[in-house]
């Protein structure tokens, strides 16, 4: 069974990424992502299906693009802390998310941390606190 953990204090990173296919669920399809985040204290670890994950102030925008969809999402977070296990994703937080995305993942619209995505992975968000679970 494979874990790892991680943690880091202060962070800021920004790039532009050539995403290149891989042999995997969701990833058969290549795209191209521009993004910039920046924040202070990032922890997570995951143990086999089990993830958790808590952040501090933070705040990040991309962009994505590939030939079945496309994504935009800007977010400013006071904290976090998420947990999933299997298919079901819970997130407690206070954040505010806002854009779109459509593709074949499904359809996504958030606005001020507030909104919906329905897809394979289906979920509710209010404020920045997020219920979500997997279907496929």
């Amino acid at each position: 069974l494979a874990s790892d953990a991680s943690a880091e204090g202060t962070y800021a990173r920004s790039g532009v990424e050539i995403i290149k296919p891989e042999n995997r669920p969701m990833h058969r399809i290549p795209r191209a992502r521009v993004f910039a985040e920046a924040g202070v204290g990032h922890a997570h670890a995951e143990f086999s299906v089990f993830e958790a994950e808590a952040k501090g102030p933070n705040a990040c925008a991309s962009a994505e693009a590939s030939a079945v969809g496309v994504r935009a999402m800007a977010r400013a977070e006071i904290a976090s802390a998420s947990a999933i296990a299997g298919p079901v994703d819970v997130t407690l937080g206070l954040g505010l998310d806002t854009g779109a995305s459509v593709g074949l993942d499904g359809v996504e619209v958030k606005f001020l941390g507030t909104g919906f995505k329905y897809g394979p992975k289906t979920s509710l968000s209010f404020l920045g606190s997020e219920v979500s679970c997997s279907v496929l």
